[in-house]
């Protein structure tokens, strides 16, 4: 039986207790990942005079700037809201998150211009990327080394079923009511994080450590487990962040090194270019298959891959997932290329008609069975506690400026280069990835925070850390 089945079943209460602090703090994900889908749905409405609420339909520039200004907007505030993290602690930045959200689901419903719209995409973008930063942190310092990885997941679990919400309501509903059904939900999503316990790491660096004994004594369920983290916690040699310092030290620069490279793979392999235009994508291929079905399917695959993840990072290593991962989407971009070459010379007919869905499904689900997991896990498990928020922003920074330049440009690729072209270069960036991650990236399954800085201290070679 799995680890974490038995782990989920076991009668101790801490166990149980982790779960319900992870899953109520990933509700704040849930409704980024209906801002992450909203694209697909609603460009198809702004692009069609009787369904749009603007006074005009929009341009495909103006439709490429509302998909991608978010992710620009980004790149210059993740670090100054990633210094929140480490101020007022990973349970008020969630919160705090909670209120742009619900301002621009406001400023959707009662948009009547395309720049209300382009400033209401920038706000939840910097508001969404910063969610994507402190929730993966906050979920690691909760969980305990054994549970770390499958909590880990809840992320791109979440994310998933928000997606499946903008994807199966936005396509049959007016403009007006998929917004409203938006804001409602972020103001339901918010009320359950007032209730959560703050992280203990931030606790302990901040003084409070009988405060921070506390939470880990309610979520290890045992007062020496607590009293073991503590300990932990006092190994790491300074809790006070200089950021100035730490840009010095040669482990956080070889483990930032190793994070912002991965953030980037993780976004030139072309997924959110590809889930954004999910619905313009299968319109364009022109085949029998309803682009509003299609994209319904894609979205619950999606949601069924984030679930599968849980079970296979107690089967496999991280490292086995993503190559894995990779080599599957590296599949399916081949075959939707193929499909839009084949469609240049010939008309498509038969099973080609099939090909594009069968490769966009391959392509979504090997992404979030891996590569989308996990990619929030990895990130926050190869810094140590002082450097965590900060690497984790900056390696954010990294993600979300590759996630700008493939959204912002993708219509422009396609145009420039072809359909064709533009997804098997996606394709190459898959198998450049799989040879980093390969050669470069550790196995963190089963090591604590403090194993994986001595391997990139340099105190243990690559093949004994990761058979240990």
């Amino acid at each position: 039986m799995l680890l974490s089945r038995k782990l989920l079943f076991s009668p101790e209460p801490g166990i149980l207790r982790q779960y319900a602090v992870v899953i109520f703090v990933n509700l704040s994900v849930l409704t980024t990942g209906m801002s992450v889908a909203w694209p697909s749905p609603m460009l198809v409405k702004l692009t069609n005079a009787t369904e749009t609420p603007l006074y005009r339909t929009i341009t495909e520039e103006e439709g490429s700037w509302i998909v991608s200004i978010g992710f620009l907007c980004t790149v210059f505030t993740n670090i100054l809201l990633g210094m929140l993290i480490d101020s007022i602690g990973r349970k008020y930045c969630v919160i705090i998150a909670c209120v742009p959200k619900i301002i621009v689901s406001i400023i959707y419903i009662f948009a009547s211009d395309v720049w209300m719209l382009i400033l209401g995409r920038a706000l939840i973008g910097v508001t969404d990327s910063f969610v994507f930063t402190v929730v993966p942190i906050y979920s690691s310092e909760i969980a305990s080394k054994e549970m770390r990885g499958s909590l880990g997941t809840f992320l791109q679990i979440f994310s998933s079923l928000g997606i499946v919400v903008t994807l199966s309501v936005g396509p049959y509903t007016s403009y007006t009511t998929f917004n409203t059904v938006f804001a409602v939900i972020n103001v339901v999503a918010g009320i359950p994080l007032l209730f959560l316990p703050d992280s203990p790491f931030f606790l302990y660096a901040k003084g409070k450590t009988n405060d921070a004994h506390d939470v880990l004594k309610l979520l290890r369920g045992n007062d020496q487990l607590a009293k073991e983290e503590i300990a932990s916690y006092a190994l790491s040699t300074d809790n006070k962040v200089d950021k100035i310092a730490l840009l010095k030290n040669r482990v956080v620069l070889k483990s930032l090194g190793v994070a912002m490279l991965l953030c980037a793979g993780s976004q030139l392999v072309g997924f959110n270019a590809v889930s954004f235009y999910l619905q313009t994508i299968l319109v364009s291929t022109r085949t029998k298959v309803k682009p509003e079905i299609a994209s319904v399917v894609i979205g619950v695959i999606q949601l069924f891959a984030s679930f599968c993840t849980t079970v296979m990072m107690e089967r496999f290593k991280r490292k086995q997932i993503l190559i894995s991962s990779l080599i599957g989407m590296l599949i399916g971009l081949v075959g939707l290329g193929a499909f839009f070459k084949i469609r240049e010379d010939a008309e498509v007919q038969g099973f080609l008609n099939y090909l594009p869905l069968i490769s966009l499904i391959l392509v979504v689900y090997c992404y979030s069975a891996g590569m989308g997991s996990l990619i929030w896990v990895l990130t926050a498990e190869l810094f140590d506690g002082p450097a965590r928020a900060f690497g984790v922003s900056i390696s954010l920074i990294i993600n979300t400026l590759s996630v700008f330049l493939t959204t912002k440009y993708f219509s422009t690729l396609t145009t420039v280069l072809g359909p064709a072209v533009t997804y098997w270069w996606f394709s190459g960036c898959c198998f450049i990835t799989c040879i980093f991650i390969h050669y470069c990236v550790p196995e963190t399954k089963g090591k604590t925070f403090r194993e994986i800085q001595e391997y990139f201290e340099g105190d243990r070679t690559k093949k004994d850390f990761e058979n240990s």
